[in-house]
């Protein structure tokens, strides 16, 4: 054990063969399998979202967090996936993200156990190799979510943050109209600004808790992702410069519709350039986004935020008709370097 923290490689080993079970890291073979468990997964634990086969294409085609290495599927005897974890880490970056899920006939096995051992590995791996501060594995889940806060809590993980999910009714409700001062044009989403506005991203988030810059690589996961809608995305635009002021970049899952009982336009990032906040460019480009999801037929707008962000923004979306309807956190676990 390293200095008594992180779990032997065959401790993580020996309770998935006890189990009956094999492992391999993912592959494009495993797609539609792979999305399969995730969804029998989500049909019993109700997640706000979960990937699709669509999503899992995308992370096999990472570079910098390649799947031979950074995902770990198990499979019973009859090469059935029923586990999975994967990691995601920035050469720089300060922590590593932690995923994955067990089929629910499977649970309580200590499988879950066991993939955070192999998650806790990897981790301890991938700072040996790229260097940086003390190894720091952080794992995202909804407070609904009881079983998965024990589980984390049992492996020496701790809340170190939560998150609001938040929806502003469009329908039978008046929308807020916001005009941007003089100077400043609001335009659609663009492939050509692209660029522009994952700089203006990197710049705005800059000073966010657990922000880490954004490369072109996981800008372009984000832009181009299954459910991106750029129609219903907008940047602002200082006139004079040229230069990005502010961006509002939404998503629309369709499939929710059905599971969730209602249709939403989803803003995935809404930020602004330090320089020009204190002059509306936020609330326009949420009044944009609403009137843009109504335009397309969707009953709610919706986004998460920070608790403690301090931009003041969960304030701001309140006074915009957004309220709380779901509570998320960010776990973590600290290992000491290997002497």
């Amino acid at each position: 054990m390293l200095n008594d923290e992180a779990p032997r490689s065959a401790s993580w080993r020996r309770a998935l063969a006890g189990a009956g079970l094999e492992w391999r890291p993912a592959a494009e073979r495993d797609l539609d399998a792979w999305a399969a468990l995730i969804a029998r997964t989500a049909e019993v634990e109700k997640p706000v979202w979960f990937e699709r086969a669509a999503d899992l294409g995308q992370i096999l085609q990472s570079k910098k967090n390649h799947p031979a290495a950074n995902t770990l599927l198990v499979l019973d005897r009859g090469a059935v996936p029923r586990a999975y974890a994967r990691i995601t880490k920035n050469r720089d970056g300060e922590k590593a993200y932690g995923f994955g899920c067990v089929d629910p006939g499977w649970q309580h096995r200590g499988i879950g156990t066991a993939l955070l051992g192999w998650l806790s590995e990897r981790t301890l791996r991938r700072f040996a190799e790229d260097g940086g501060p003390v190894p720091r594995l952080r794992i995202h889940i909804e407070q609904q979510h009881d079983h998965q806060q024990q589980l984390l809590r049992n492996a020496g993980f701790r809340v170190v943050r939560y998150f609001n999910e938040m929806h502003r009714p469009l329908n039978g409700v008046p929308l807020p109209e916001v005009r941007l001062d003089e100077g400043l044009d609001l335009v659609t989403m663009g492939p050509e600004l692209s660029e522009e506005v994952r700089l203006a991203h990197n710049a705005a988030f800059r000073d966010h808790w657990g922000s880490e810059p954004r490369d072109e690589e996981s800008w372009g996961f984000t832009v181009n992702d299954p459910q991106a809608r750029p129609d219903l995305s907008a940047v602002v635009l200082d006139r004079g410069s040229g230069s990005v002021a502010g961006y509002q970049l939404a998503s629309h899952d369709p499939d929710s519709a059905v599971s969730r009982g209602y249709s939403e336009g989803y803003t995935e990032l809404l930020g602004v350039r330090r320089e020009y906040r204190g002059r509306g460019i936020a609330q326009a480009l949420l009044a944009d986004a609403m009137r843009r999801f109504a335009a397309a037929g969707m009953d709610r707008a919706s986004l998460d935020v920070d608790s403690e962000n301090p931009t003041g923004a969960l304030a701001l979306y309140e006074k915009m008709g957004y309220a709380a309807v779901n509570r998320s956190q960010a776990w973590d676990k600290e290992f000491p370097v290997p002497g």
